[in-house]
């Protein structure tokens, strides 16, 4: 990369493309129709319904944002409620009780890679929707806090605190999540700083749905805060496993700003920066594109409100893109993958990269428009984003770029939480990893590299019980689950690296099923706290099914042929692979007791064929 990448424009200064990046641009003109299509100038479609009920009475599917999951075999259920107040939620939860069914809580969002909200194949279950349970949001500006219903939206709730002159202070970066969605995982911005980055941890109070005798109605609300420390930790980050969240009650601040200025510079002492960089930032964040060698910092700090600017975050990966330009972009990859082709995937990640800087990510000054560092605006435009989700939906012409409907973009999330003590570590491994090939790496970089962010401790018993630096990739998922994608050995191995050798935890939401094996062990309090706070509220596992249970648990199913391409193995056998298309089951390269799916020449073509070694 030419060496305008290497540091931050100043306020004003012409944004050229690098000679390489420029190059990349010719190269892959599928990809700029996409990035470069204006998501102002086309009407957009809102993404699909979390709940589908055949009006045959065959039952109801419930499925997430992303297609990734979601059938009538799977996740059916005998029927929907769709609660508006508190009191119609305790009702359906009774109702549930008493007639001695499962419930799985759905929000209208539904973006979990694992199926939490899948429901139990052991007996009839009841999907409680809070898809319209979104009505209440109560500011008390005295005692800076806001008390929502579970089901309002982020964005919802963030233009109601800004509203009233206070700030909530953190949030994930994509905005379409419920409040009782993002508070069961653990979702998280990037802060180190004063509560920290995970929204948990900025809970004051909840109220509870639970299961109860017939002499108190089947059901009953428990309202739960930092008075009952043992109920009031394990519900924070609950998994959807303890009740029905009613009502979130959240700490605020006064209004505020913020600065952020993003910095491309060579990745050679990333590990030497992190640990300093997250200290000297209150929202800092690192983007690292391996392939590229190029880590972008993120220098993100509040500032007083009278600071002059009123910029907005507009991630370009969340922002609407013309369906025609996502599926060709799709057509394209899936083109690069079948051919094997190594050079298309590094011309797109170039280009992602150079597009991204020309935009600074996505940050605008004013309008639609950058016009330089630093972007300064209130914390509630720059928290979060998506704009995506909220263009009308009459004559739909562009969409998010994932929205299954129109097979658009198709993709693996893994996200791992190290210690921080080890995450320098694990840097310095995968460098030795992308120096075998830079190149192989290039299938990260097409989607936005490793995204580098921090968590602080928290108290809730499946929260993180120390300081922790966040890494999320995103990598190429195939239409037909047992298709190899290419440099799979590669994202294996990363991912094996992470969650065994150096004991990341796996983000609730997120990750495929390998990313929770052994959990149990990770969390060797939290767990069994979380369990006993489980045992008084939800006694007869009324919330439970076999596939929360699964992430909760982290125990590995029987191993088939096939089954390590999806993530649901760890390969022993060339037969878990897919030896057909020539991938057999082999050792990592620098983490070598991984066990991955690697792409051989040699492969004997047949299935069964076994060599463990």
């Amino acid at each position: 990369m030419a060496s305008a990448f290497r540091s931050s424009r100043t306020s004003g200064e012409r944004a050229s493309a690098p000679m390489a990046p420029r190059l990349a641009l010719l190269l892959c003109p599928l990809l700029v129709a996409a990035v470069f299509a204006p998501a102002g100038t086309v009407l957009a479609k809102p993404p699909g319904p979390a709940v589908v009920c055949d009006g045959g009475g065959a039952g109801c599917v419930v499925s997430n944002a992303y297609g990734a999951w979601g059938d009538r075999k799977q996740c059916s259920a005998s029927a929907v409620v769709y609660p508006t107040t508190e009191e119609e939620l305790r009702a359906a939860v009774a109702r549930a009780s008493r007639d001695n069914l499962k419930v799985k809580a759905v929000s209208g969002f539904s973006h979990t890679m694992p199926k939490l909200s899948c429901p139990s194949s052991a007996g009839e279950t009841l999907l409680i929707s809070t898809a319209r349970y979104n009505s209440h949001i109560e500011v008390d500006v005295e005692k800076r806090v806001v008390t929502v219903d579970a089901g309002v939206g982020l964005r919802g709730l963030v233009d109601a605190v800004e509203a009233a002159g206070l700030s909530l202070v953190a949030a994930p970066y994509w905005e379409g999540v419920s409040i009782g969605g993002l508070i069961s995982t653990g979702a998280h911005g990037s802060s180190w700083w004063g509560r920290g980055g995970a929204v948990h941890d900025h809970v004051v109070g909840l109220r509870l749905v639970v299961p109860a005798g017939r002499s108190e109605g089947f059901a009953k609300v428990v309202s739960l805060d930092g008075r009952d420390d043992a109920l009031f930790n394990a519900a924070r980050v609950s998994l959807g496993l303890l009740g029905l969240i009613s009502k979130v009650t959240l700490s605020l601040e006064s209004a505020f700003k913020r600065s952020i200025n993003y910095s491309f510079e060579d990745d050679g002492r990333l590990e030497d920066k992190f640990m300093e960089f997250a200290r000297a930032h209150e929202f800092a964040d690192i983007t690292w594109y391996p392939s590229q060698h190029k880590a972008v910092y993120r220098h993100d700090d509040r500032v007083p409100l009278n600071t002059s600017g009123d910029g907005e975050n507009d991630f370009v990966g969340l922002q609407s893109t013309s369906i025609l330009a996502s599926t060709a972009v799709r057509a394209t990859e899936k083109a690069s993958e079948k051919a094997r082709s190594t050079e298309g995937k590094c011309a797109m990640a170039a280009t992602v990269v150079a597009y991204k800087w020309l935009v600074a990510n996505g940050l605008k000054n004013r309008g639609a428009l950058f016009t330089g560092y630093p972007v300064v605006g209130r914390q509630g435009k720059m928290q979060t984003s998506g704009s995506c989700l909220h263009s009308p939906a009459s004559d739909a012409l562009s969409s998010c770029a994932w929205d299954p409907r129109i097979k658009g973009l198709f993709f693996y999330e893994t996200t791992a939480m190290f210690p921080a003590s080890r995450f320098r570590d694990f840097l310095l491994d995968v460098k030795k990893l992308r120096d075998l090939n830079p190149d192989n790496f290039c299938g990260l970089d097409v989607y936005n590299g490793l995204l580098i962010r921090f968590v602080k401790a928290s108290a809730a018993y499946l929260g993180q019980p120390e300081d922790s630096v966040v890494v999320d990739f995103n990598y190429f998922r195939a239409d037909e689950p047992s298709t190899p994608r290419l440099h799979q050995d590669v994202w294996e191995e990363l991912e094996q690296m992470a969650f065994f050798k150096y004991k990341a935890r796996p983000h609730w939401a997120k990750n495929r099923k390998v990313a929770f094996l052994g959990v149990t062990a990770k969390y060797p309090a939290g767990l069994a706290k979380f369990q006993a706070a489980r045992a008084r509220l939800d006694p007869g596992r009324m919330f439970s099914s076999e596939w929360s249970e699964e992430v909760l648990l982290g125990k590995e199913g029987a191993k088939e042929d096939g089954c390590a391409m999806e993530g649901l193995c760890i390969c022993s056998e060339d037969r878990h692979c897919n030896p057909l298309q020539g991938y057999l089951c082999r050792p990592g390269l620098v983490y070598q007791e991984a066990r991955v799916c690697r792409y051989s020449t040699s492969s004997p073509l047949v299935v069964g064929y076994s060599t463990p070694t």
